[in-house]
């Protein structure tokens, strides 16, 4: 991770973006610009939050990994937010893993000094208990998603997600990975990508996923993604 101190150019997170010129003036003593390479682990469960992140175009998984090795995603973070929620709420640590999914530039502020912002009751401190309840609703929405939906439909409304995060319909990604995140066989991934081919929606290459019909894929996908969606866009204003 390299370092770099003109936190200010540009202000591509919505968080900060957000906040008024004095607001975000005042912290800019604090902030460092930081970039951020594919699976860099932000911070490990169990351990401190020592800094939080609020990231560029990126995406930032949050990871229950179990016992056994086995790992589901129980939600992302991109510019639409922080990493690091846990250090406002008290507790300092938790029990996911935060790793970069997609690479990405962003900029990174010490736990001590976050609180101390947050704690002067402003901008900062409404903006990120908005986007804690956002959050909530994705983390909320998945689980609920992981248990009732098939994988074509799970499977749909992830890309549409990292699509709405990384701005673009082409992305790195591979069905290992996918099925990591998902919580689910790679074979199922491979069966419910293929799914999504056949009908034209995505295609597949060499680790590289392209949405070709982005109508489709939003049909195909169950009610979680519009859901996310709308939550993100009434208390955040943004079309996530």
């Amino acid at each position: 991770m390299s370092v770099s101190n003109q936190p200010h150019l540009p202000i591509e997170n919505k968080i900060l973006a957000a906040l008024s010129a004095a607001e975000y003036q005042r912290l800019i003593p604090h902030l460092e610009r930081v970039n951020l390479s594919l699976h860099q682990v932000l911070y490990e469960a169990g351990e401190p939050i020592t800094h939080v992140y609020f990231l560029d175009q990126g995406i930032c998984s949050l990871v229950c990994i179990q016992e056994d090795g086995s790992t589901v995603e129980a939600g992302i973070v991109s510019n639409d937010g922080m990493v690091g929620l846990p250090v406002i709420w008290g507790g300092n640590w938790t029990t996911t893993t935060a790793f970069i999914q997609v690479a990405s530039g962003g900029i990174r502020m010490k736990a001590e000094h976050l609180i101390a912002e947050f704690k002067r009751g402003g901008e900062l401190q409404s903006l990120l208990l908005r986007y804690t309840q956002a959050l909530f609703t994705l983390v909320t929405q998945t689980a609920a998603c992981n248990r009732l939906h098939t994988i074509e439909e799970r499977l749909a409304r992830w890309l549409l997600l990292v699509a709405d995060r990384v701005q673009s319909n082409t992305f790195p990604l591979t069905q290992e990975f996918i099925a990591q995140m998902l919580g689910c066989r790679r074979s199922g991934v491979t069966v419910a990508a293929g799914t999504l081919s056949r009908a034209g929606m995505i295609s597949y290459k060499r680790g590289n996923i392209n949405i070709l019909n982005r109508e489709d894929l939003e049909q195909t996908s169950c009610e979680c993604y519009s859901i996310i969606k709308n939550e993100y866009a009434r208390l955040l204003g943004t079309q996530s």
